[in-house]
């Protein structure tokens, strides 16, 4: 899969494929070593290696590749592509899809356009979701349950209370009982309201309520194509959990209500909320998993109370529980929530733990905690400095706003401009800033 190495892009790629690949310019076992794929089982494969590996904007360029291959698309090609776009929110690429797909004769089929109608939530566009619930229907495709309950999510996206409620509406007349991501969305569509309601933590708390006497719908909304291509419940409907529902022992998906509760309540920084909805799962007879401890220690420590949040991760641990590199990293980010003295030095001292137990920093952790180190003003920059060594350890290039933020830092600060560590510093944006533009 040669073009997973390339750095060419853009237009000039296009040319250097026409020209590079093409059999007119090489035998073939030349032109077999140049390519990646040969047939339409290959091609899937690619799509989903990319989507695996979180590189939706390539996507579509592997597909111009396949249509100068003359490779046909099928039905499993597409299902391939349209989760793909999904999972990156990519909603011209998944209206480009769709397009290709209906003028090759194929009509998609339900999950297709719940996928579609995803892409649209996680873009929030409700009005464009709403469209294609009636292109849906109007192509003679039949919605289902999951459906309606991605138009839920994708109108609880733009705070659509009103038209999220008027989904729910319809369902329970129509006989469809409410499962967890009903609820889910209803809190979901509560806090994107904007401006929000003052009793907005009220109404959290009442939802979670409610949504003890479900109806156990759950079986009939899970599409078992979406289990074989890699899409999750949770990803569909965008939820809090989508990035650690296939991590085993992070989430308990019995909590799922709960889940959209806490992270909420953590968003607000109401103590209060989080205090009641712990107690209301002690009530229960149930522990919090991984997800709901990130959530509290989040809430602590962007509420400023660095103490119960550093008491919340130690509970954690000493009860003898599986240590997650992201409840450090939760802890080291909430820390350094402005960038207070003592909240810096906890910082530092977690990243120094962290750092004893192998625990690595991946991109996107990486990127974030130097963008909100990167931040401080006074100080000696020892964290951003110590976040950014920990990548370089691993040769690990952060976001552009984060390199940016940490350059911008560092020359704000009275150092040399021979200084080892800002000439590496300078070169490495120059580079990712040229590449990001090309």
């Amino acid at each position: 899969m040669k073009f997973l190495t390339q750095s060419i892009s853009g237009r000039g790629r296009s040319l250097l494929r026409d020209l590079g690949r093409r059999y007119f310019t090489a035998g073939t076992d030349e032109y077999a070593k140049r390519n990646y794929a040969n047939n339409v089982t290959e091609y899937n494969t690619v799509f989903n290696s990319l989507t695996f590996k979180r590189r939706h904007y390539l996507l579509r360029d592997v597909y111009d590749d396949m249509m100068l291959d003359g490779v046909q698309p099928t039905r499993d090609t597409f299902h391939a592509l349209l989760a793909g776009t999904m999972k990156g929110a990519r909603l011209q690429d998944a209206f480009f899809f769709r397009d290709e797909m209906k003028a090759m004769g194929l009509l998609p089929d339900v999950s297709l356009y719940n996928f579609l109608i995803s892409t649209c939530g996680k873009c929030q566009n409700s009005d464009q979701a709403i469209q294609i619930l009636e292109e849906m229907k109007k192509d003679g495709v039949k919605p289902t349950a999951q459906t309606y309950i991605c138009l839920l999510h994708a109108c609880a996206a733009a705070g659509r209370v009103d038209r999220a409620l008027v989904i729910v509406r319809d369902m329970t007349a129509a006989g469809a009982g409410l499962n967890k991501f009903c609820y889910a969305g209803l809190i979901a569509a509560h806090m994107n309201k904007m401006p929000r309601a003052n009793d907005i933590a009220t109404k959290i708390l009442e939802l979670v309520e409610q949504s003890k006497g479900w109806s156990s719908v759950e079986s009939s909304t899970t599409n078992a194509g979406n289990m074989m291509i890699g899409v999750s419940d949770e990803e569909l409907y965008d939820m809090p959990t989508a990035e650690y529902v296939h991590r085993r022992g992070f989430v308990n998906r019995q909590l799922t209500v709960y889940h959209v509760a806490f992270h909420a309540c953590a968003e607000l920084r109401n103590i209060e909320a989080v205090e009641t909805l712990l107690e209301m799962l002690r009530k229960e007879e149930k522990v919090t998993d991984p997800f709901i401890v990130m959530q509290v220690m989040r809430c602590h420590l962007h509420a400023g109370d660095l103490d119960r949040g550093l008491q919340t991760f130690e509970e954690y641990m000493n009860a003898g529980r599986n240590p997650l590199p992201e409840l450090y990293v939760t802890f080291i980010e909430g820390a350094m929530v402005g960038h207070t003295p003592r909240g810096m030095e906890l910082a530092q001292d977690m990243l120094v733990k962290m750092n004893s137990r192998n625990f690595f920093l991946n991109f996107k952790q990486g990127s974030d905690l130097l963008l909100v180190a990167a931040g401080e003003k006074t100080g000696g920059y020892t964290n951003a400095n110590f976040i950014w060594d920990l990548m370089q350890a691993r040769k690990v290039t952060p976001s552009l706003p984060a390199l940016e933020a940490y350059y911008n830092g560092l020359k704000d600060r009275e150092i040399p401009e021979d200084d080892p560590r800002l000439l590496v510093v300078a070169r490495t944006y120059d580079n990712l800033r040229s590449r990001v533009r090309t």
